[in-house]
């Protein structure tokens, strides 16, 4: 099956002498083509049965690798649930004007970073707000970068549940069908975002490249900034959901998901690579076909700087009190809530429980007698 390695193995050389990408870009480049391979070692499993041997190659566990996601997404849906209680959930996402993408491309590190704080501010202050739920709810939030066709497209999706605990911790639900308005959601945003954007830039804490250089000038800033404010923001409701880990099996599929996944690779040929997209005017889906080179480039933007945090977690599920928050929903709701087993379990066994793929079973003789302790049988999950 045509996939991502493929195109990286084949053209790689040739892109990295020509745009010289970041550590980090080159790091995730490498690990892809190097993933299953002699490059990154492997283990020999023996059965004791009938003396069958294979030798599986290791996986690079890179968070980009379209081959090493599989597992990780699991093992995260699992542990929310054990956060989700009886509720509405919301899924809501924030989008940023198109006219920001070269600041932000510059500047990835600090403006993710001050996305996902404009927007758990945005949540948090009008949540509290007894015009609306009048309470602290759970909120995730998950930054992406891409759109279908790996343009570059930063925005975050986010999680809110539809009740909260009220300052004298008492639980309290939302009666509509989403308690913020999405104007106001909209308007708020926007000017936290700009505001601190403001900071950013009178303390000389902003990069501006080529494609954005003009804005050093004082003059261009003033008339960038003011064109934003007139900008219509428009932060949306995606879908609704009840609780009872609806809401984190749908928000799974965003959690570990990378620009692009294998499963969307029609073709690739010595030149080009081919991949299916939904074009958002029709709401069909399409091929696009570019150069490897276009094809590595778009997908290199969205590689992530070194340990930023993609996933946050505020207002309920803030790590500080997260633990004492849900005892005590789970005390108010009279009902104990879902308790989490796969982080505590090996990969063998979430592979036997999630798939039913027994690693110890040998695949020539069907003996059970594999070996030795802690070799396994390779996956391409």
């Amino acid at each position: 099956m045509p996939n991502i390695q493929e195109v990286f193995r084949k053209s790689y050389d040739i892109l990295y002498q020509e745009l010289k990408p970041s550590d980090e870009q080159a790091k995730a480049a490498n690990d892809i083509i190097n993933c299953k391979s002699e490059e990154l070692g492997y283990n020999i499993s023996t059965c004791s049965d009938c003396g069958h041997s294979e030798r599986h190659y290791n996986s690079c566990r890179n968070r980009h690798c379209p081959s090493c996601q599989a597992i990780p997404r699991e093992v995260w849906i699992d542990s929310r649930k054990a956060e989700v209680f009886d509720a509405a959930y919301f899924h809501v996402v924030f989008t940023l004007p198109a006219e920001l993408n070269p600041l932000i491309y510059a500047n990835q590190d600090l403006i993710y970073s001050l996305m996902h704080k404009c927007v758990s501010q945005t949540l948090l202050q009008l949540s509290l707000d007894k015009r609306y739920l009048g309470a602290t709810p759970g909120i995730i939030q998950i930054l992406h970068t891409w759109g279908q066709n790996l343009s570059y497209h930063p925005h975050i999706h986010c999680i809110v549940s539809g009740a909260g605990l009220t300052r004298d911790k008492k639980l309290l639900y939302s009666r509509k069908k989403f308690f913020i308005p999405v104007k106001v959601l909209r308007n708020m945003f926007r000017g936290k975002f700009l505001a601190h954007l403001k900071q950013l830039y009178n303390k000389n804490r902003l990069v501006f490249s080529k494609s954005c250089n003009d804005l050093q000038i004082l003059t261009q800033w003033n008339s960038f900034i003011n064109a934003l404010y007139e900008k219509d923001w428009i932060p949306y409701i995606k879908e609704t959901f009840n609780g009872n880990g609806n809401a984190i099996d749908y928000l799974g599929r965003y959690t570990h998901k990378i620009a692009i996944s294998n499963s969307r690779i029609k073709e690739v040929t010595e030149d080009t690579v081919t991949f299916s997209a939904k074009d958002y005017r029709t709401g069909k889906q399409k091929n696009i076909t570019l150069s490897h080179l276009e094809f590595m480039r778009r997908f290199l933007m969205h590689i992530l700087p070194k340990r930023f945090h993609k996933i946050r977690y505020y207002g309920l599920l803030s790590n500080r009190f997260k633990k004492d928050n849900l005892k005590l929903i789970a005390t108010l709701i009279g009902k104990a809530l879902f308790v989490a087993t796969l982080k505590t379990m090996k990969k063998d066994e979430i592979l036997k429980a999630l798939w039913n793929i027994d690693i110890h079973r040998c695949p020539s003789c069907g003996g059970s007698n594999v070996g030795p302790p802690g070799s396994i049988y390779p996956l391409r999950l």
